[in-house]
């Protein structure tokens, strides 16, 4: 069993920033790791994600906003969130995966980031 502890949400006015972190209880050399977004009344979607090798993937709606990177040193995944916009208010997961030793894929329980004036 794979702990993922997201923190770093909170209110924030539109134009601010806030950076999440997720913090995991295993070693992340050999996950994917991605941050998704579940706003109310729609679908998780993905955000952004960092490969093994820090390759990097963004959603068009946050490319040149937001920045994704990771500390194996410390097992935590960040989510640097810059020019903050009202729609970005959701709830945002970590998520990890894992497919050298079959496929594993586990879930954070979530951060609420609400963009507000």
């Amino acid at each position: 069993q794979v702990q993922l502890v997201e923190s770093g949400g909170g209110l924030v006015q539109p134009g601010g920033s806030l950076k999440l972190s997720c913090a995991a209880s295993t070693n992340i050399l050999i996950y994917d790791m991605g941050w998704y977004r579940q706003a109310p009344g729609k679908q998780r979607e993905l955000v952004a994600r960092i490969g093994i090798g820090s390759s990097t993937n963004y959603a068009d709606s946050v490319k040149g906003r937001f920045t994704i990177s990771r500390d194996n040193s410390r097992n935590t995944v960040y989510l640097q969130m810059n020019s903050l916009k009202p729609e970005d208010t959701a709830v945002y997961y970590c998520n990890a995966i894992q497919v050298a030793f079959g496929r594993t894929e586990w879930w954070g329980q979530g951060t609420q980031v609400t963009v507000s004036s």
